[in-house]
C-alpha cells in the first residue's frame, strides 16, 4: 500500500494505539482517559501547543511548519458506543456493554499517527490544528466544540474529517461534493386515548389502534411527498403501550428518527408527521402530538474542498482507487458543524471485508492506520505548501 516510509516505521505503535483505546471505550463527553490518552501522546511528539477541555472534553493540538499564519483542521472522533462485544479479541473491551462499534478508535489513532510525522518533519508552511472530538455518538461534540470557539481561537480556516467504511477495500477512499451524510432529527410522538377494560373497548378510546395507523402512515410521507429524486428516511424504533393482557392503555409513545439531505426536505417531512399524527390520532377520537429533538444538520461538502481531498488521495493511492462521487449515506454525522463554520470536506476510507459499523463484531482495521495517517499527512503539507526561498 503507498504509505509514507516514515509512518510506516511506526505503524506498530499506531495499532497498538488504537487497540489500546478499543480495550478502553468511553462515551459521549464521558472521554477523559481517552482525552489524557491523546493529550500525552501530542505532548510527546512535540506539538506546539495542546489544549484540553474545548467542548467540555476536547484536545486540540497544534503543530507549527514555516512562518504562515494559515491554520487547517484535521478532525477525528474519540467516543464509542454502548454495544457489548461479542468478539474474544486480545484487546477487546474491557468495559461491559460498551465498545468502539464505529472505528472511533482507528480514527484517533490516525490523526495521533499523523501529529508524529508532521512534528517530526513540519514539511509545511503553517498550522496543523488536530481535533479531537468528544460525543459524536448523538451528544452533538461537534457543535459544542464550535461554540466553545474551536475556529476562532486557532484561526482555522478550512476543516476537514474522514471515516472508516467497512466494505471498501482497503487503500480507497470514496467522496463527492455536495451532501454527503444525511441531517438527523429524533422524534418522540405522544398517541392519548381513553383507558380501559379490554373487554369493553366501546368506552375507551384505543391509543394502541390510534398509533398503529399513524406508524403506517407515516411511511406515505417519502413515497407521497417527496420528488422521487429526492431522499429521506421515517422510522419508527419504539413503541411503549400498557402493562397488562387486558388493559387498553391512556398512552402511547412512539419514537424513531428522521433522515434528509436537504433542509428543505428535512423541513418538510417534519411538518407531514406532524400533520399526521395530530390527524390520524382525531380520527380515531385520539390526541397526538410529536416533539422533535437532538438534530444534526446535512453533512455538505464544499465542491473545491471536496475535490481538494480526492486529488490529496489520488496522490497517495493512485486515481483508479479514489471514488470521487460516491452516493450519499443516510447516516448523520455531527461534523456537520464544522462544515457549517468553515469551508471544508468529509471523505471516506476503506475498512475492507469487516463487519458494518454499530455491530459488534467490528473491528477497525489496523492495516488502515497508516494509511489513514499518510493521507492526513500529506494532505496538511499539501494544503500548507511550503514556499520556495528566493
Amino acid at each position: 500500500m503507498p504509505v509514507i516510509d516514515r509512518i510506516q516505521a511506526f505503524a506498530d505503535e499506531i495499532a497498538a494505539w488504537r487497540q489500546d483505546l478499543h480495550a478502553h471505550p468511553e462515551l459521549l463527553y464521558d472521554v477523559e482517559r481517552t482525552a489524557g490518552f491523546v493529550a500525552d501522546k501530542l505532548t510527546a511528539f512535540g506539538c506546539d501547543a495542546v489544549v484540553t477541555g474545548i467542548g467540555r472534553t476536547g484536545v486540540v493540538g497544534v503543530i507549527r511548519g514555516g512562518a504562515s499564519n494559515r491554520a487547517i483542521g484535521l478532525r477525528a472522533d474519540m467516543d464509542a458506543l454502548p454495544i457489548r462485544e461479542v468478539r474474544d479479541l486480545p484487546y477487546r473491551s474491557r468495559v461491559p456493554n460498551r465498545m468502539h462499534a464505529c472505528g472511533h478508535d482507528g480514527h484517533t489513532a490516525m490523526l495521533l499517527g499523523a501529529a508524529r510525522y508532521l512534528a517530526e518533519t513540519r514539511d509545511f508552511d503553517g498550522q496543523a490544528v488536530l481535533i479531537f472530538q468528544p460525543a459524536e455518538e448523538g451528544g452533538g461534540g461537534g457543535e459544542a466544540m464550535v461554540e466553545d470557539g474551536l475556529m476562532e481561537r486557532f484561526g482555522i480556516e478550512a476543516v476537514y474529517g474522514m471515516h472508516n467504511i467497512p466494505g471498501l477495500p482497503l487503500g480507497r477512499f470514496a467522496i463527492r461534493p455536495g451532501p454527503i451524510m444525511a441531517s438527523t432529527d429524533r422524534f418522540t410522538i405522544t398517541v392519548e386515548g381513553r383507558g380501559g377494560h379490554a373487554a369493553l373497548p366501546q368506552h375507551t378510546v384505543d391509543s394502541v389502534v390510534a398509533a398503529s395507523h399513524v406508524v403506517i402512515a407515516l411511511q406515505s410521507i417519502v413515497s407521497r411527498n417527496l420528488d422521487p429524486l429526492q431522499s429521506a428516511v421515517v422510522s419508527v424504533c419504539a413503541l411503549e403501550a400498557g402493562e397488562a393482557f387486558n388493559v387498553l392503555p391512556q398512552t402511547v409513545i412512539l419514537r424513531g428518527t428522521v433522515r434528509a439531505l436537504s433542509q428543505e426536505v428535512r423541513d418538510l417531512v417534519k411538518a407531514r408527521i406532524a400533520a399526521l399524527v395530530s390527524g390520524v390520532a382525531a380520527a380515531f377520537g385520539a390526541q397526538g402530538t410529536t416533539d422533535f429533538g437532538s438534530s444534526y444538520p446535512v453533512t455538505e461538502n464544499d465542491p473545491a474542498e471536496a475535490r481538494f481531498m480526492a486529488d490529496v488521495a489520488a496522490g497517495l493511492v493512485g486515481e483508479a482507487h479514489v471514488e470521487r462521487d460516491v452516493a450519499p449515506m443516510m447516516a448523520a454525522e455531527d461534523f456537520s458543524y464544522m462544515l457549517g463554520r468553515r469551508p471544508g470536506a468529509y471523505l471516506f476510507i476503506g475498512n475492507g471485508d469487516s463487519a458494518a459499523l454499530h455491530h459488534p463484531h467490528y473491528d477497525f482495521n489496523d492495516a488502515a492506520g497508516p494509511i489513514g495517517a499518510s493521507f492526513w499527512a500529506r494532505l496538511v503539507e499539501t494544503g500548507l505548501p511550503l514556499r520556495e526561498a528566493g
